[in-house]
C-alpha cells in the first residue's frame, strides 16, 4: 500500500443515502487534517442527501441507477470506467447498499475499503449491524473499517473502535454512538491508505510507522 508520488491521494466515495461518512471525509480535508483529494462521488440512488452534501463541497457526483442496466455487474462496469476517467486510487464505502462485484472488487484489489457499523467478523453481511448487535445481546459494539473482498465484510481490519452497549439503548441511540466513531475513523484509516502506511500480510494489516521513524 505504499505511495511514492507527493500528489494528493485521489478518493471516490460511494453513497446510498444520507453521506454523514462522507460528511466526515470532506470535513477532514476542508480543516487539512487529511492529504487526500476527494476526486468523485458516486451513488447507486438519485435524490439522495449524500449527493447535495458533494455539490456543496464542488466534487463531481455521478448517478447509477440499477434500472438504467441490464445487471448489477453492468451497472458496476460503468462505475468502474468512471473511476478511471476520474483517475481514482481508493475507493471508499460510505454507507454503500449494494454488494460489490467480484468483477470490480478484482479490478481495483486492495483499493477499496468499507466502513461497518458492527466490530467485525460480528454482525456482517448484511445492513443492520446494530439491531443485531442489540438482539443478541452482545454488551459492547463498534465499528470498522476494513478491505473490501470478493467475500463480504471479510476483508482484512484497518481500523476498529468499541462502543458500549448501555442498558436502555435503542437500535436509535446505539446507532448514533456508533456513527460518532464512524466518522472519526474512517478519515483516519483514509489518511493512513494517502501516507501508504497500511501493508496487508494475509488476513492482517499492519500499520507502519510515519515516515522518518521506525517501530
Amino acid at each position: 500500500m505504499t505511495r511514492q508520488d507527493k500528489d494528493p491521494l485521489r478518493v471516490a466515495v460511494f453513497v446510498s443515502g444520507r453521506g454523514s461518512n462522507l460528511q466526515a471525509l470532506i470535513d477532514a480535508t476542508q480543516k487539512g487534517q487529511s492529504s487526500a483529494r476527494l476526486a468523485a462521488v458516486l451513488s447507486n440512488r438519485d435524490g439522495v442527501y449524500a449527493l447535495e452534501r458533494a455539490q456543496r463541497a464542488g466534487i463531481p457526483a455521478r448517478v447509477f441507477l440499477r434500472r438504467d442496466y441490464a445487471s448489477r455487474a453492468e451497472q458496476q462496469a460503468a462505475m468502474l470506467a468512471y473511476l478511471r476517467q476520474v483517475g481514482a486510487e481508493l475507493m471508499v464505502l460510505a454507507g454503500f447498499d449494494q454488494i460489490v462485484e467480484p468483477s470490480l472488487v478484482r479490478a481495483l484489489e486492495g483499493r477499496v475499503i468499507n466502513i461497518h457499523p458492527s466490530l467485525l467478523p460480528s454482525f456482517g453481511g448484511g445492513l443492520h449491524g446494530q439491531a443485531d448487535a442489540l438482539a443478541y445481546g452482545v454488551k459492547v459494539s463498534g465499528c470498522t473499517v476494513h478491505f473490501v473482498t470478493e467475500g463480504v465484510d471479510t476483508g482484512p481490519i484497518i481500523m476498529q473502535a468499541p462502543v458500549p452497549v448501555l442498558e436502555d439503548d435503542t437500535v436509535e441511540t446505539l446507532s448514533a454512538r456508533i456513527l460518532e466513531q464512524e466518522h472519526r475513523i474512517l478519515p483516519a484509516a483514509v489518511e493512513l491508505y494517502a501516507e501508504g502506511r497500511l501493508r496487508i500480510e494475509g488476513r492482517r494489516v499492519r500499520i507502519l510507522p510515519p515516515a522518518g521513524k521506525s517501530d
